[in-house]
């Protein structure tokens, strides 16, 4: 069993689930943990339940040490609270994790814009709530580490998730820039790909369900979430006993040195059903060194990370 003696963890929606599961297992390795929830249905509509207070008692009760933080990721004063009530709980901060989600599903041209809002509000700005103001508490002990929740949605797409899949995307960037600039602090950041057994995926899963404990997504977050680990800037994918690496690859592709529209055209088709990976860029300008390579003339000019 990992050991977490010491660290301060944030977990976010974590009153059901896999956030509650992220911070009982956490609590059991010896972290103290600030539980946030508001208590909201999946839909992210408010309820009359108090889940964040029902897990900080489960983890008392089990001899653990944790807090309540029962405000929303939606909102900067949210964010700004919660990551304030765990320095004045504990004095530090040494792992976040944004969990907290909700999902409003509907074909595009049933979606309505106040669903964009909300869903980007809690997944992707609810991200940069907490982020914001725990950036800086996050290397002030020596390094710390992030955990963000995209979502195979997000990296390959799914019909009637047009909102969701856009909000999880965007965690994938937000993650591997700052992995670059965390890097030079000893902050890591990673990105989790769940697929668990869940209020928010009903009955999506079918027969497969039973096989999706929450506890295999959570024994995937708690390694990248531990300070021996030093994988950084990765999307992985866990559910099932399975781990896999999510990757943003590209292909050799097509040079011309006097590409028009016409050409384009005509290899616009095999260009996009190849699948052959040429490289597993780690930053924009890996990708952008691809076009250099095509150059001879540039072959002492390789593209520098920025």
């Amino acid at each position: 069993m990992l050991d977490f003696t010491g660290q301060v963890a944030i977990v976010t929606g974590a009153g059901n689930g896999l956030g509650r599961r992220y911070a009982l297992d956490l609590a059991r390795r010896g972290a103290r943990v600030v539980v946030n929830d508001i208590g909201v249905g999946v839909d992210g509509t408010s309820t009359a339940d108090t889940p964040a207070e029902r897990v900080v008692t489960e983890i008392r009760d089990a001899g653990g040490d944790a807090v309540a933080a029962p405000a929303t990721v939606a909102d900067v004063a949210g964010g700004q609270s919660i990551v304030d009530r765990t320095l004045d709980a504990y004095g530090r901060l040494d792992i976040l994790i944004n969990n907290a989600g909700i999902a409003r599903t509907n074909l595009f041209t049933d979606v309505r814009y106040e669903d964009v809002l909300a869903s980007l509000h809690v997944h992707l700005l609810g991200a940069f709530h907490l982020l914001l103001p725990a950036w800086r508490h996050l290397g002030a002990n020596g390094g710390g580490a992030v955990v963000n929740t995209t979502s195979a949605v997000g990296m390959f797409g799914q019909r009637r998730s047009s909102v969701y899949a856009a909000g999880k995307m965007g965690i994938v960037g937000l993650t591997r820039v700052l992995a670059l600039e965390g890097e030079e602090h000893g902050v890591r950041v990673n990105a989790i790909a769940p697929v668990a057994s869940s209020r928010m995926a009903a009955e999506v899963y079918g027969r497969l369900d039973p096989k999706l404990d929450p506890t295999f997504v959570s024994a995937v977050v708690l390694a990248m979430a531990h300070p021996t680990s030093t994988v950084s800037g990765e999307v992985v994918s866990a559910g099932g006993g399975r781990i896999s690496r999510l990757m943003l690859a590209a292909t050799e592709g097509h040079f011309d040195p006097a590409l028009d529209d016409v050409t384009a055209a005509a290899a616009l088709t095999d260009v996009c059903a190849d699948q052959r990976v040429a490289a597993v860029p780690g930053c924009a300008m890996d990708e952008i060194d691809l076009i250099r390579a095509s150059y001879p003339d540039l072959a002492d000019f390789r593209m520098r990370p920025r």
